[in-house]
């Protein structure tokens, strides 16, 4: 299974949202940043189309404004890179069950519809 993150990608909007890091971030914005990480590890899976993911992130980021967007897009992010942490890169299968995982916990029930699913590989 090739993994759809671009990684070089993530790079340049985590750079172009620099500007916006002076924003503080509020308890509703660390969870917008949660479930927009949500929606990124959906969409590595590949388990999301393009009109999918534009309307989940739409739904997340509506009531925000760029900068704001921006800041929450950064630390979602910084949250999906941490899921990767310790990974290596090459391994697609550990990498996946990873993603995965975070997808079926409850971080992420508002957008999968999954609550309380156990993965066993």
């Amino acid at each position: 299974m090739k993994l759809r993150f671009n990684f070089g990608l993530a790079f340049v909007l985590a750079a172009l949202s620099l500007n916006a890091s002076a924003l503080e971030l509020g308890a509703e914005d660390f969870v917008a940043a949660r479930e927009m990480t949500c929606v990124l590890a959906q969409d590595s899976l590949g388990y999301l189309s393009d009109d999918e993911y534009a309307d989940m992130a739409e739904t997340i980021l509506a009531d925000y404004d760029q900068a704001q967007t921006d800041v929450i897009y950064a630390q979602a992010l910084g949250y999906f890179d941490g899921l990767m942490f310790g990974l290596p890169e090459a391994d697609d299968r550990e990498i996946s069950a990873r993603l995965q995982s975070f997808v079926a916990s409850g971080a992420c029930t508002r957008f999968t519809g999954l609550e309380g699913v156990s993965l066993s590989l």
